[in-house]
């Protein structure tokens, strides 16, 4: 597993010194790295719904294809903003978080979060968003504490939606 982890550093390290920016745009850089759809949730389902596993990726509910889940998982630990750990019940199972780099997008991804259940219609509990959103600083200062204790509890607790108006569980 090692050998594997150092190879993907390797080839990341390589995509990177090959990919040249666009542009000096700092938001053109970061979009290059994490701006397509994929990518931003699997740092969703890092940061908000405490996922580790290629399988709980996997299984998500988005839908995602295994060889584009490997190819993003691979692309973000290039970029620094996931890391492999293995299993400490077994070591050949890996696990990701997010590093420290990858911790603070939690700010773009509240305001992501909020935004869409603001302008879309969504399946997320709007109440829950709308606390969320008066309480910014408390909710990054609580995702930046369960990364730090490496606590996996999900931020919105899973299986409520809103259909048609109503909440429901």
């Amino acid at each position: 597993m090692h050998f594997a982890s150092e190879y993907f550093n390797i080839r990341g390290l390589l995509m990177r010194m090959k990919d040249k920016p666009r542009s000096g745009c700092p938001v053109s850089v970061s979009l290059e790295i994490f701006g397509d759809r994929w990518s931003l949730l699997i740092i969703r389902d890092l940061m908000v719904r405490g996922f580790r596993t290629f399988k709980e990726f996997e299984e998500s509910g988005e839908g995602i294809a295994t060889n584009i889940l490997a190819e993003r998982l691979e692309r973000l630990e290039a970029a620094d903003i996931i890391a492999p750990e293995p299993e400490k019940t077994d070591g050949r199972r890996i696990n990701y978080r997010l590093t420290k780099k990858g911790i603070d997008l939690a700010p773009v991804m509240l305001e992501l979060l909020i935004w869409g259940a603001k302008h879309e219609r969504t399946g997320v509990d709007c109440a829950g968003i709308a606390k969320m959103a008066r309480n910014r600083e408390r909710v990054l200062t609580e995702v930046r504490r369960r990364w730090g204790r490496r606590d996996t509890t999900p931020l919105l607790p899973p299986g409520r939606t809103r259909v048609e108006g109503r909440s429901t569980k």
